[in-house]
């Protein structure tokens, strides 16, 4: 009988204390302002992004994984940088081709046909 007693005092007091958790057992908030769920992607505005931008990216976790949005914002950040990059690598790499080589003369051909004489 002394168990039940002491288990029903054990259970208000915890009720009791989860309650006042709860409601704010006064006028200072419990708990701390949360802080905003979207930040800033963290890829640099002024320059080009390199490597390390990427190895130093770290996107927020949501409950379920990371934020659609957020992911989708690099990616097409980065998806028109590698284009931008791709252009001029194009760009670049048909200034520096050499001109393709003129075809020989008709003179200077050799007959390479065995001929059946």
């Amino acid at each position: 009988m002394i168990v039940f007693f002491f288990l029903m005092i054990a259970l208000v007091v915890v009720v009791a204390a989860v309650t006042l958790a709860v409601i704010g057992g006064g006028s200072e908030a419990v708990l701390p302002e949360a802080e905003p769920d979207r930040v800033a992607d963290g890829l640099p505005e002024t320059r080009p992004v390199v490597r390390a931008d990427i190895d130093a990216l770290r996107l927020p976790v949501a409950p379920r994984g990371y934020r659609m949005a957020e992911v989708d914002d690099v990616l097409e950040r980065l998806a028109a940088e590698l284009a931008e990059r791709d252009a001029r690598i194009a760009q670049l790499t048909a200034a520096a081709a050499p001109a393709a080589p003129a075809a020989p003369a008709p003179e200077d051909r050799v007959d390479l046909t065995k001929d059946d004489r």
